[in-house]
């Protein structure tokens, strides 16, 4: 996908924002609350990010946070970044998901995101 069809470069709708990173809800969400964030900058890699790029992305995480907070009351969250598609990555400009999570969600949370290899993650961990 180039830089000018990239729907993470021209978001339809922003919850919060500085001048390098916003906040929007994620289109395809997995729990009420599910937000991403998002530098403004296309760059595919999170490690790519310029250090001003992260700091941006990290303060609009905690005030995002503060936000779904007050709006959904989850019991926790997770936090994720997939970086690479063997990673998962389907949209190649980086974006960081905070993801409300509910207690009875789902049976067994334990494991958090260890049950992303699920097959691999054993249950000491």
């Amino acid at each position: 996908m180039t830089e000018a069809r990239c729907e993470l470069c021209t978001p339809d709708s922003v919850l919060i924002e500085d001048a390098l990173a916003y906040v929007r809800y994620d289109s395809n969400s997995l729990a009420q609350g599910h937000i991403l964030v998002v530098p403004r900058r296309h760059v595919g890699n999170f490690f790519d990010m310029t250090a001003e790029e992260k700091t941006a992305v990290m303060s609009l995480l905690d005030r995002a946070q503060e936000i779904v907070t007050r709006q959904h009351r989850p019991d926790g969250y997770n936090i994720g970044v997939n970086v690479g598609a063997a990673a998962g990555q389907s949209r190649m400009h980086v974006h960081v998901h905070l993801i409300p999570r509910y207690t009875g969600d789902v049976a067994d949370p334990r494991g958090g995101i260890r049950c992303v290899l699920a097959r691999r993650a054993s249950p000491s961990h």
